[in-house]
């Protein structure tokens, strides 16, 4: 594996991830812990996303052989969640499921799961590893950058919104979108060709 195909991986799981898409669904489940904690909590959560994204990292894999799921399968399924999660990045719904939190802090549900380690991401890092399982340090370098990019941008959440502003913020949403949904038809056709050749 390339330097390039590296970017690319850790590019795409970023994207995936949609930090900025994120920013404002952490701001409005932290609106009522106090702004010295937000960033303990954003750090505690993102932590735990690590450590079940690394979890599936190693044995996702077993899962997967456990209910007989093939590749082109896989490829074909991680296309069509990624290419719903782009089409709600472009055309976002009124009504989130995380727009509404209890007054104490969240743990774990939603900021961990599945706002961060949610199910496209968990399916992108199973497609990475099964495409190329001989290269699993490399993989593991690519989910903690990817990873130490969304730490970044979420701990500035509260700044970069201010910042950017409402319109920035959807604007760069949708632009995010727009690349996820050429790469998710390319995993579908990926997965199609490979079931056609198979």
């Amino acid at each position: 594996m390339d330097i390039i195909e590296i970017i690319s991986a850790i590019f795409t799981l970023t994207l995936v991830m949609d930090p900025l898409g994120n920013i404002p669904l952490f701001i409005t489940a932290l609106k009522n812990v106090e702004e010295s904690r937000r960033i303990k909590v954003i750090t505690r959560e993102l932590i735990i996303a690590l450590f079940i994204m690394v979890f599936f990292l190693f044995f996702g894999k077993w899962i997967v052989r456990l209910l007989s799921i093939d590749m082109p399968s896989l490829s074909v399924a991680g296309g069509i969640v990624l290419f719903l999660i782009a089409l709600s990045m472009i055309f976002p719904s009124n009504h989130s499921a995380f727009s509404e939190t209890p007054d104490s802090e969240p743990f774990i549900v939603p900021l961990a799961i599945p706002l961060v380690a949610g199910p496209s991401v968990l399916s992108t890092i199973l497609i990475f590893n099964m495409k190329d399982p001989g290269n699993l340090p490399v993989w593991f370098l690519i989910v903690f950058v990817s990873w130490l990019i969304n730490i970044a941008i979420l701990g500035f959440s509260s700044k970069i919104a201010k910042f950017l502003g409402q319109r920035g913020l959807t604007a760069l949403e949708k632009l995010m979108g727009m690349i996820l949904i050429t790469i998710s038809v390319q995993m579908l056709l990926t997965g199609i060709k490979k079931f056609i050749m198979g």
